[in-house]
């Protein structure tokens, strides 16, 4: 819920026992470079808290019921028992924790930015980066593309510039003001590869900040200054002229799609960039990506597919480009945001999920869209325009090399991921509503449904809960299998139930799930807790306690559902991959009278189906919706 679901399980259970130094490569961006309103602001959120040994414990048990067997958890019981005894090493982790906590702006941050991302090696392409697809445009050409990407580009500058005059309005939930901190990590950063963990820069606040953005056309790089000498904006018409030229400086493709390099494996690209910017001219082009305030990646048409594939495809250019015989080299998958207009109408963004999670980018695309549907007012000025600059590089054989490993890994890549959009017309957020209920919770409780129709057990699940109420908060989990989903899952099909007693028991599930989330956002759920002992095990050189090395342990980390809601104005919806080999990730944006779903899966793994599992939701959805109307409620 309110974020995008991060990558934090690999981290979990890729490397159980594994020691982690502390990140000093990227830290969080303290409030202190926020000035005036918002350094008030950020000064004034409270800091988030480090929860009880005990009550973490607690819910980690309850949490474990339905997913692990009798047996394992008697045996975790007594590892927790043994991790809590008084004056043990439970005791010590949480007291290092709680010093750490009274000494940092947020006790997690680092190092949660470092495990779930810059130590993470899998490439950020479908494993990591969510894409975002927007409604389908009203153009088809060439020249409607330029009109439309000029205008996004307008839309994009007019909300920096309320990021840079601290007139964003500050957010809130449950009427508790929101950590805005997101809002200045998105535009002008870029992640940095390396050979064994990645760093993040943001030029934002730099002495000079970039005045340029990236503009991709043909796998082309071109360095695009977006302010006149005056300061002010370039306006949609300028942006226009200037796009031409691009287009028309890059007819051909490029036989050589450097782009393609940043969707390899992350420590086989940390050596490839290390070869790459050897030279200088290189080095320069690289480096004009990464100071630049965004990219801006002009497709070219996607495959042709039925209408009622569309989104589906769309999709799928978003997240990955498709394959190196589309448009997965027309990108610079490092770039915390990138843009993305096709020829053919077909628009969206994806973005590198390091310094933000889904909201920012989500308001800041709402605001884009909106921007674009507005007339144009503004006449252009008549001043010369200095000719975009063309970013070369020079490609060695053993570059070029790797650029021909990049194509055939990113393919195997593509090829592997089945993703799944439809839009549920059935009902939006209203039924939920309308019962009482929170749609979040009716949509969570019928995915839980779904899974277990089709697998006839419970999985761990993770849904993102948002810690922006609290300074530099990021996320938490939700974990939506609860013993109260698990309870009306197995009594839904069951014909010796009576409804009435379904209704009470899918109440009871809603009530679960809410519940969970109110602990989540207010920072007493258990997810960070446990990740935070267990590196203060790693800062303070303790082996890793026998709780973390436990099988029930690794399969609470293995989040078969790894889910999101990202909610919008725009009829949009965010998508990403499953988050383990045999999992799912599905993505929901709940609109008032339908639902926008993104569902995909690994063509690799025969138990896993991405289309099987939208339907098994589309029909759970349907038949909890029959049974509250089919069931009428006793009046008091």
């Amino acid at each position: 819920m309110w974020g995008i679901c991060s990558r934090m399980v690999k981290a979990g259970v890729a490397k159980p026992g594994g020691l982690v130094k502390p990140c000093h490569l990227v830290k969080p961006v303290s409030a202190t470079r926020i000035t005036g309103r918002y350094l008030t602001h950020q000064k004034g959120l409270p800091t988030l808290p480090v929860p009880p040994l005990h009550q973490t414990f607690e819910r980690y048990i309850t949490a474990l019921e339905p997913i692990v067997e009798v047996d394992e958890l008697m045996h975790t019981k007594e590892l927790v028992n043994d991790f809590q005894k008084p004056g043990g090493v439970g005791e010590k982790l949480q007291r290092g924790l709680e010093r750490r906590a009274q000494n940092a702006e947020n006790w997690l941050s680092e190092w949660w930015v470092q495990v779930a991302y810059l130590d993470y090696r899998l490439p950020v392409v479908i494993h990591s980066s969510p894409g975002l697809v927007l409604p389908r445009m009203n153009f088809s050409d060439k020249q409607g593309q330029i009109r439309f990407a000029a205008k996004l580009i307008a839309g994009v500058l007019e909300f920096k510039t309320m990021i840079d005059n601290e007139t964003i309005p500050v957010e809130y939930l449950g009427g508790k003001p929101l950590c805005m901190n997101q809002y200045y990590e998105v535009l002008s950063s870029c992640r940095i590869p390396g050979l064994k963990r990645d760093a993040v820069v943001n030029h934002a606040k730099s002495s000079r900040p970039p005045k340029h953005i990236t503009v991709v056309h043909n796998f082309q790089f071109f360095m695009l200054d977006v302010y006149n000498r005056d300061g002010t904006p370039l306006t949609t018409e300028q942006l226009c002229v200037q796009l031409e030229r691009i287009c028309d400086a890059s007819l051909t493709p490029s036989a050589e799609p450097v782009g393609i390099l940043t969707t390899q494996h992350r420590d086989t690209w940390g050596k490839t960039y290390a070869d790459l910017i050897k030279d200088r001219t290189n080095k320069e082009s690289v480096l004009a990506i990464q100071r630049s305030i965004f990219t801006l990646c002009l497709d070219g048409p996607m495959p042709q597919v039925p209408e009622d594939a569309y989104r589906s495809c769309a999709a799928v250019q978003m997240l990955h480009g498709g394959g190196s015989l589309w448009n997965s080299g027309n990108r610079w998958f490092d770039k915390t945001l990138q843009f993305i207009v096709g020829e053919d109408g077909t628009c969206g963004a994806n973005y590198e999920h390091a310094p933000a999670e889904g909201p920012p980018i989500v308001a800041l695309i709402d605001h884009v869209v909106e921007y674009t549907r507005k007339p144009e007012m503004v006449h252009s000025p008549t001043v010369p325009l200095a000719t975009p600059q063309k970013l070369h590089f020079n490609i060695t054989p053993e570059i070029k090399k790797d650029i021909e490993e990049a194509k055939q890994k990113m393919n195997e890549l593509a090829n592997d991921l089945d993703m799944r959009v439809i839009v549920f017309s059935h009902f939006g957020k209203n039924i939920a509503k309308a019962h009482k209920m929170s749609p979040d919770a009716f949509i969570q409780v019928a995915l839980q449904l779904a899974y277990y129709r089709m697998y006839q057990h419970c999985c761990a699940t993770y849904e993102s809960a948002s810690l922006r109420m609290f300074r530099l908060g990021r996320t938490d989990t939700i974990r939506s299998a609860s013993s109260a989903s698990a309870a009306f899952v197995k009594s839904f099909d069951d014909p010796n139930k009576q409804n009435t007693e379904k209704v009470d028991l899918l109440e009871k599930a809603v009530v679960a799930h809410r519940s969970y989330t109110n602990l989540a956002i207010s920072g007493q759920a258990i997810d960070r807790h446990l990740l935070g002992l267990k590196m203060q095990a790693a800062e303070e050189k303790i082996s890793i306690p026998d709780v973390f090395k436990d099988p029930s342990y690794a399969k609470a980390l293995h989040y078969r559902l790894s889910t999101s809601q990202v909610p919008s104005k725009t009829d949009c919806v965010m998508c990403f991959g499953p988050v383990v080999p045999n999992g799912y990730g599905v993505c929901y944006n709940p609109m008032n009278d339908h639902i926008n779903f993104a569902v995909s899966s690994f063509n690799g793994c025969q138990e896993t189906n991405a289309a099987d599992l939208a339907q098994a939701m589309e029909s759970a959805l349907v038949d909890m919706r029959t049974l509250l109307e089919q069931t009428p409620r006793a009046k008091l």
